[in-house]
Parts: C-alpha cells; sequence; structure tokens
C-alpha cells in the first residue's frame, strides 16, 4: 500500500482548533477511516495540538498527516523550540498532553524549521481503514 499525506496551513485564531478537526476528519474519511469513534479520537489529538501550537507556539502552524495501511501519523509544527511538557490541570489547561497520551500510541517532539513539530502515532483504525 502507498502512503497517502495531506498538509494544511492552520489559521493563527480562536478557530483553528474547529477547523483542523473538521479537515482532519475529512481527509481521514476520504482515505477510508470511517470508524466513528476513532475519527473522534484524532479529532481531539488534532484539537489539542493545533490548540497549543496557536497558543503558545508562534510564527505558522503547519498541520500534516501521514498514512500508511492502518496506520496514521499526525503532525503539527510551529515557530517555538519550546517542548511541550505535562502540567498539572488547573482551570486554564494543563490536560492536552495527558489527553494525547491516552488517545494515542505515543509522541515525540523534533526540531523542524527553527521550531519544532510534535508527532502523534494513532492507535491503528480497528475497522474501516484504508483498503
Amino acid at each position: 500500500m502507498s502512503e497517502l499525506t495531506a498538509h494544511l496551513d492552520v489559521p493563527l485564531d480562536r478557530g483553528a482548533p474547529a477547523a483542523a478537526r473538521r479537515a482532519v476528519t475529512a481527509v481521514l474519511g476520504g482515505w477510508g477511516f470511517k470508524d466513528a469513534d476513532w475519527l473522534d479520537a484524532a479529532a481531539v489529538i488534532v484539537s489539542e495540538l493545533v490548540t497549543n501550537a496557536v497558543r503558545h507556539g508562534g510564527g505558522c502552524v503547519a498541520l500534516a498527516l501521514e498514512s500508511h495501511d492502518r496506520r496514521v501519523i499526525v503532525s503539527v509544527a510551529d515557530g517555538s523550540s519550546v517542548v511541550p511538557r505535562r502540567r498539572d490541570p488547573d482551570e486554564v489547561g494543563g490536560r492536552g498532553i495527558a489527553l494525547i497520551e491516552a488517545l494515542s500510541e505515543g509522541w515525540t517532539v523534533e526540531n523542524y524549521r527553527g521550531g519544532k513539530r510534535v508527532r502523534v502515532r494513532l492507535v491503528p483504525c480497528p475497522r474501516g481503514g484504508e483498503a
């Protein structure tokens, strides 16, 4: 099976997480991923990544999807080199990394064009993944 990729620039405003969720759900659905719970988990992960990039990252925010077989990697790049870390939740936030860890197989951070890129390996789609 060949690899599928999608690259999206994300607007730097409050609507960015919702726009990213809609775009990712549409792309993954177009690629044949149909499991509703899996798509919901992917949308939550994307929302958390984009929210953090817009709130803390600076510069342009770029979202990418990669798929090979039923494996999907979501990545979000921004202009900050500060590595995200898990922190205690409060009334403002602090739940994003815990959510990402609970809904994925894992995540990494790499230097990317003067900033960073956070890459998240989604769990395999249980059914309805690409053929």
